[in-house]
């Protein structure tokens, strides 16, 4: 574990510049132009982004905020993929022993662009996550915890930025006590709509979540990585009365008025809807945490 200081308090938000008809899985990626126009809405209330994959979105975005002298630190995301299956994911997590040792394969290249991609960029770049939720019961792109150790390790014998791993609070309760003791800091998500809770009962849900965190690794720095609330819902997760721009706000605006106070840096989820996610159902739950409409206007927690 290499030594860092605890990261500030700033005005942090997860971004993910995909509009209509593009997506990661298609290959199709924003262009320097839509970024700017992006990073241009995004500077007027925000010190800091959270990037996900070490892929050709990050690198424009990345190239943007040199070249255009954007302020943004970014914390900078490897996508790791499956290297396990996992039966007990609802919506797919099985894959053939071929395909499991291939991601194994791509995993590594991706941690290589991660180093390659922080020390570019070392006045931009304030901290690494080396996976997103890749350890919780649910997820269709499991990873054993020993692998994300020996990531984590590989990142912070390469780069000087502090490093870290995303996942859901759960994990972190527990199962990831390896992990915790190897890495940085520890980023938790947070997310008390997707736990059939009301917005009354939302805010003391994440701190109770936070604090269940730190009190089990009292030696370590905890950020949220990821808190947001949907604004739409077909019911497949998430009661559709339990949504929409109003909890949204209100929401948020506890979550901010709480953080500040602490000095909890937290990443909000997210800037833009993004409808190349989850299901086709215009209403799927997967498309709708932006603060903006994918189309760039904004909802009432834009302010």
């Amino acid at each position: 574990m290499s030594q860092c200081t605890p990261l500030d308090y700033k005005r942090a938000i997860c971004y993910s510049g995909f509009r209509d008809g593009q997506s990661p899985d298609a290959g199709v990626f924003p262009s320097k132009v839509e970024i700017t126009g992006d990073l241009e809405i995004l500077q007027t209330h925000w010190d800091a982004l959270r990037l996900y994959a070490c892929d050709t979105h990050t690198e424009r975005v990345l190239a943007v905020i040199e070249e255009r002298g954007f302020s943004f630190k970014v914390m900078l995301g490897a996508y790791i993929a499956a290297e396990v299956s996992n039966p007990n994911c609802p919506w797919g997590g099985e894959y053939p022993a071929s395909e499991l040792s291939e991601n194994k394969r791509k995993n590594q290249r991706e941690i290589e662009r991660a180093i390659s991609l922080a020390n570019r960029y070392p006045e931009i770049v304030d901290v690494v996550s080396a996976g997103n939720e890749a350890t919780v019961d649910w997820t269709d792109h499991l990873v054993s915890p020993e692998s994300v150790v020996e990531y984590v390790a590989l990142l912070q014998q390469h780069i000087p930025q502090p490093v870290t791993f995303c996942e859901n609070y759960v994990p972190w309760l527990g199962k990831l006590d390896a992990l915790a003791a190897q890495v940085d800091l520890i980023s938790i998500h947070t997310y008390p709509v997707w736990e059939y809770k009301t917005i009354d009962e939302a805010l003391a849900y994440t701190k109770e979540n936070y604090t269940a965190v730190c009190e089990r690794h009292p030696d370590k720095q905890v950020i949220i990585t990821e808190a947001g609330w949907a604004t739409a819902s077909n019911g497949r997760g998430i009661p559709p009365e339990n949504v929409g721009e109003f909890y949204q706000k209100r929401y948020l605006e506890e979550l901010h008025k709480w953080t500040l106070e602490q000095g909890v840096l937290v990443y909000v989820f997210e800037a833009f809807d993004e409808n190349w996610k989850g299901s086709d159902h215009p209403l799927e739950p997967e498309k709708h945490w932006g603060l903006y409409r994918a189309n760039r206007q904004p909802k009432l927690a834009a302010g």
